[in-house]
């Protein structure tokens, strides 16, 4: 059973990740309408219709996948160190309830 202390430790791990990771979503969003609303404001002043509004859309999409890459690469890193740490454990853990030989 984990101590009160670790459980702690542990939940505000978990509270601390799904900020980390809730927030990509609104990331991706923001990227696509940044894009958007920097190309719509330039086609109104250049009057270039709808070429910057395209080619503006495509770089805030770019920028979306980029950061949900990002975080994916990221996520993943933390699952192996993890995984790595748990493997440590159960290693030790045999190495010192093992009968001897």
């Amino acid at each position: 059973m984990l101590s009160d202390r670790r459980l702690s430790g542990v939940v505000q791990q978990d509270w601390k990740a799904l900020g980390n990771y809730g927030t990509v979503g609104l990331e991706f969003v923001l990227s696509i309408l940044f894009g958007l609303w920097v190309g719509q404001a330039l086609d109104g002043w250049l009057g270039t219709e709808p070429w910057m509004t395209g080619f503006w859309l495509c770089i805030g999409l770019a920028a979306g996948v980029r950061a949900l890459i990002r975080t994916a690469r990221q996520a993943t890193r933390e699952a192996e160190e993890i995984e790595r740490k748990e493997r440590e454990a159960r290693k030790r853990y045999h190495d010192q309830h093992s009968p001897p030989r």
